[in-house]
């Protein structure tokens, strides 16, 4: 026999278990906001651009060879900038207290599709140190490139520099807050349905009438609260057992 479930079934499930699919969703989005807001650490970001050009005079400036040949040294840079050959250089200057392979987790290089310009981005839990980072590592790369590719073809076009309202990228409470909501739903409603598969209780007639598919002809009440008989007497009324000789009254 196929069990079918429609949507007023459905429906009348998450009605009855609505507090337990609200209270999970609080719960989530209380417990986001408190670590979005005081736990986690903030993290700032700080960006600065460079520019790739091999082109020596007005007529190569215009070529589209020589364009296409920039734009592919791109993804080569990429590779270079986040190296040990160049962070190794920005942990001395700087004088970090990190390695260049934990360094290069916080620099992230993106260039436009046929762009000749990459932009280097540094996260760091200090929006100063942010800056440092992004333009001591566009600065050291300008230096390097002649050494290691045999070109001089980088610029720095715009350097990283530190706002007067900086503020963090990470973590976004607002957005983690949404998350969460939409987690606790999911979660509510799913372990509502889970509960309500588990439970194969009878409490109603409409659910014996779906067992048996036979229509219910009485039901048995639960009498609850049936008062006791009591023994009352009554002062008023209770008298003596006369004794020989004596009348009621006497």
């Amino acid at each position: 026999m196929e069990e079918t479930i429609s949507l007023r079934e459905l429906f009348a499930v998450l009605r009855k278990r609505l507090w337990l699919i609200v209270l999970i969703t609080i719960i989530a989005a209380t417990v986001s906001g408190v670590i979005s807001f005081f736990v986690l650490t903030p993290v700032y970001e700080s960006k600065t651009q460079i520019l790739v050009n091999q082109a020596k005079n007005d007529q190569q400036l215009y070529s589209n060879q020589a364009v296409q040949t920039n734009v592919q040294l791109i993804n080569t840079y990429n590779d270079i900038i986040t190296s040990p050959a160049i962070l190794d250089k920005v942990v001395k200057e700087l004088k970090l207290d990190k390695s260049a392979e934990s360094l290069s987790g916080q620099i992230q290089v993106t260039s436009a599709q046929n762009s000749q310009v990459a932009q280097i981005v540094v996260q760091d839990t200090s929006v100063k140190r942010a800056t440092q980072i992004a333009n001591t590592t566009a600065s050291v790369f300008q230096k390097q490139v002649p050494k290691l590719m045999n070109v001089d073809n980088v610029k720095v076009l715009s350097k990283a520099t530190v706002g007067e309202s900086a503020s963090p990228v990470k973590p976004q409470p607002l957005l983690n807050i949404a998350i969460a909501v939409v987690v606790g739903l999911m979660v509510g409603i799913g372990l509502s349905f889970l509960l309500e598969y588990l439970d194969n209780t009878l409490k109603t007639e409409q659910d014996i009438e779906n067992i048996l598919e036979l229509p219910v002809i009485g039901v048995v009440t639960n009498i609850k609260d049936v008062p006791k008989p009591t023994n009352v007497s009554r002062p008023d009324v209770a008298a003596r057992v006369p004794q020989r000789g004596e009348t009621y009254g006497s």
